[in-house]
């Protein structure tokens, strides 16, 4: 039998997010998965401290915007960008991955109470850490193609 569940998170124009849970029966903890693909403004010669940087900036923006009536102050931010290969015109993927834990077991994944939570953490995220980063630009896909309009006769 499935136990876990995923939902989308609206409103983000460069990236994909996300919540779900591996267990929906026993709500103990969800995550919240962000991709998006980043495009260096400028060249430089080590991209693991601005890496790093982002990272822990990423740690502070969750920790601020966590609501502690739902969830445990403790938490988990995976972020995923490979910093050996980040140079200035070439887009590379980055995965978020913010795994939190639950305080009340009886709350519904669906609930409106949830969803909202997770969206604050998500716009802070991208308020403090992806609009108006020094170092990148944040885009919704590799490719800049859009789909071309079509008009039905």
């Amino acid at each position: 039998m499935k136990k876990g569940k995923t939902s989308k998170i609206h409103g983000f124009k460069t990236a994909k997010t996300i919540y779900g849970t591996v267990d929906s029966f026993e709500l103990k903890s969800l995550y919240l998965n962000i991709q998006t693909w980043v495009e260096p403004k400028e060249e430089l010669e080590n991209w693991t401290r601005v890496v790093s940087n982002l990272s822990r900036a990423i740690r502070h923006s969750v920790y601020e915007s966590v609501n502690t009536g739902i969830y445990d102050n403790k938490f988990i931010v995976d972020l995923d960008l490979r910093s050996s290969g980040l140079s200035k015109g070439k887009k590379s993927f980055l995965n978020l991955e913010v795994n939190l834990y639950l305080l009340d077991t009886t709350l519904d994944f669906k609930s409106k109470e949830v969803k909202d939570s997770l969206k604050e953490i998500c716009k802070s995220i991208f308020k403090n850490n992806f609009s108006n980063n020094k170092y990148f630009s944040f885009h919704y896909s590799k490719t800049n193609k859009t789909k071309p309009i079509t008009t039905q006769s």
